[in-house]
């Protein structure tokens, strides 16, 4: 780890104007001028070519729909880092300085500070969107910590490009529980305003925003393990200086951060190669049982290093799930715990849409969109609530806007909330909007796809900057909210049309879910059992085999919403004593589309006459004459080989008999 010189301890930076000098003419650093690790940078500046005088050549700069596909990518990292950057800046304040979070690659990804000093910051590209590796912007704190892993300050003079001299800048990586760096989180400012603590401040604010990637990635809700918080004092645990160790079922070694490494005496590269078992005394049985007692009370354990540390322990319910399954006799048989909740009572069976629930589940809790496509009627906005319900923000508010269904002229205020006496016939007190009311929840768009562009230009701000400014003006309002959106529309498509903006399609796409039309599951059975007992709760009711088949070969244009429907409609036409829905139960539509087709499949040919199309009661009348006499004459047998009940039989044929001439 680098450590800072004081200042004081620093070269003049005359000395490092001619040791600059000397790295251009001769390719080589004097020694003793400048810190070994920024040494080696400026020559690996040189070896790119770099001046460090004159005007500087073309550096990557992101246009903006490259910019907005890397937030999308980059998403995690951004919302985690958010909330950092913001108590970051409350600290600075006034120091003439600015936070910056750049991803892994360099690309300035956010940034907030004091206004003037970023638009100083402006005329040298310190801004979101450019990219400072060294290669490009030569020795700097951002570009230097990715390249050599590690925490750098670089201060006026020691940048390579003299240009950056006006600068002081402190910056640390920031590491995923896995030990891959992300990006890096910096603070710079004006060279005269430097401080000895600012990169200790910064190296805590990273460590912030580790604890939050650490938390979100062994959420206890799904995944299936343990979670290990130690600190070598009790009260330590819980705080920023805490050790995090993530533990798999089978004791392995899952995750972590920086402060557990140096307490196991552990490096990235050996993480997952090692076990609980090698670094820990206690063995798994017992951290298993104290994560079982779901106690805040800490244990002591002890390192294989010797050191005696305290550990609070907390189990995954998957886990514990899991473990007491397996703790059952070994007669019984044992069961894959499959997740309980309002994604799972989704899946009927349909492997295209158990794969969706699986995928969407993965990302519950985690700062990415979710774009679901599929035809009208197919139930997105059935799924978006299954999996908000199904996420840690379940308890939160689900606030669901169809941007088809609004007035272009309403739709605006309806979505960002306006001022009192913003336009003609607002409320006196204004309103808030429905993004500020998704605040701590999740906010559903339905049909994405119909949204006027000007409002995509707005909507896009807010998913950017995370702020919503009302319509009249005002305080920009923060908002915090996981974002679902569906259309039926092809959005590439649109997006080549002109109709959709593509910076915001690569904003929404996070993971893109298709979910499939009802005539391309396999589980329509499952649908139709399920809906009926939520229809008719007890009844038992059953659908007559020949509806069912004919059921089953309809391509269903209106998908789950027609189906659900053409039920319920088939429930309230049963009278009191029948329990099995036939022909006479279903909607006239729907069964002038499948009935013809289901008579005339089994129908003798010479039973309807050539070169005619009966209508839907003769071919009504025609089955169950046949159906009559097939069981000569037995009422109650015919009902029940057509699905309907006796009485329903007997009325029917009472009603048709004079213009039919039947028989009884």
């Amino acid at each position: 780890m680098m450590y800072t010189l004081a200042l004081q301890e620093r070269a003049p930076a005359t000395r490092l104007r001619e040791a600059r000098r000397l790295l251009v003419n001769n390719g080589r650093v004097p020694v003793n001028v400048i810190q070994s690790e920024l040494a080696r940078s400026w020559l690996r500046c040189w070896q790119h070519g770099l001046q460090p005088m004159g005007r500087m050549p073309g550096a990557p700069n992101a246009s903006g729909a490259q910019l907005a596909r890397e937030l999308d990518r980059q998403r995690e990292l951004v919302a985690h880092a958010r909330p950092v950057m913001e108590f970051l800046h409350e600290q600075t304040l006034g120091s003439d300085s600015m936070s910056i979070l750049a991803g892994a690659d360099g690309m300035l990804l956010h940034t907030m500070g004091d206004p003037q000093f970023m638009g100083r910051a402006e005329r040298v590209a310190l801004r979101v969107g450019a990219t400072w590796q060294e290669q490009f912007r030569g020795t700097n704190a951002i570009g230097t910590a990715l390249v050599d892993a590690r925490a750098v300050v670089v201060h006026a003079e020691e940048h390579y490009l003299e240009r950056n001299s006006f600068l002081t800048c402190a910056a640390v990586p920031i590491y995923d529980p896995k030990g891959h760096i992300l990006g890096a989180l910096d603070v710079s400012g004006d060279h005269r305003g430097y401080h000895r603590h600012t990169l200790a401040l910064v190296r805590s604010a990273a460590r912030m925003i580790e604890h939050r990637l650490f938390d979100t990635r062994h959420d206890p809700r799904q995944w299936c393990g343990l979670r290990l918080r130690f600190h070598i004092q009790p009260e330590g645990i819980g705080t920023v200086a805490e050790g995090l160790l993530a533990v798999t079922e089978v004791g392995q070694l899952a995750g972590a951060n920086a402060t557990a490494l140096e307490l196991l005496g552990l490096d990235w590269q050996s993480l997952s190669h090692t076990s609980v078992s090698a670094v820990l005394a206690e063995t798994m049985t017992q951290l298993l049982d104290w994560g079982r007692r779901a106690s805040n009370s800490p244990h002591v354990v002890h390192t294989r290093l010797g050191h005696a540390v305290w550990v609070r322990v907390e189990a995954a319910r998957l886990m514990l799930q899991t473990q007491t399954l397996q703790a059952q006799p070994a007669t019984q048989t044992v069961t894959t715990v499959k997740p309980q909740d309002a994604l799972a009572a989704l899946d009927t069976g349909d492997s295209v849409f158990c794969s969706a629930i699986t995928r969407a589940r993965k990302l519950m809790g985690k700062p990415i969109a979710i774009l679901l496509q599929g035809e009208s009627g197919v139930g997105k906005e059935v799924f978006a609530r299954a999996a908000h319900r199904s996420g840690p923000r379940g308890e939160q508010a689900f606030v669901a806007v169809n941007c088809a269904a609004l007035p272009e002229n309403l739709i605006e205020a309806e979505l960002f909330g306006y001022q009192g006496g913003a336009f003609t016939g607002a409320r006196r007190e204004g309103a808030p909007g429905r993004i500020r009311e998704a605040h701590g929840g999740t906010l559903f768009l339905d049909e994405i796809g119909d949204m006027p562009l000007p409002l995509q230009a707005r909507l896009l701000r807010v998913l950017q900057e995370r702020v919503v400014v009302p319509l009249g003006g005002g305080k920009p309002v923060p908002v915090d909210f996981c974002l679902v959106c569906a259309t039926h529309r092809d959005l590439p498509t649109e997006m080549q049309a002109g109709r959709f903006r593509e910076d915001l399609y690569y904003r929404l796409n996070g993971l893109t879910l298709r979910l499939p039309p009802l005539r391309e599951r396999s589980d329509l059975g499952a649908l139709m059992e399920q809906e009926l007992m939520a229809l008719a709760p007890g009844r038992g009711i059953a659908i007559a085999p020949d509806v069912r088949q004919a059921l089953h070969h309809y391509r269903w244009p209106g998908n789950m919403r027609q189906l659900s429907n053409a039920l319920r409609t088939a429930c309230a036409l049963l009278d009191d004593d029948d329990d099995t829905i036939g022909w006479a139960h279903l909607p006239d539509d729907l069964l002038q589309t499948i009935k013809p087709c289901a008579d005339t499949a089994g129908v003798p040919m010479g039973t309807v006459d050539e070169g005619t199309t009966p209508d839907l009661r003769t071919l009504s009348h025609q089955t169950i004459e046949r159906t009559v006499e097939q069981c000569d004459g037995n009422l109650s047998e015919a009902a029940r080989l057509l699905g309907i009940s006796r009485n329903t039989l007997y009325r029917w044929r009472r009603g048709n008999l004079g213009s039919h001439g039947s028989r009884i």
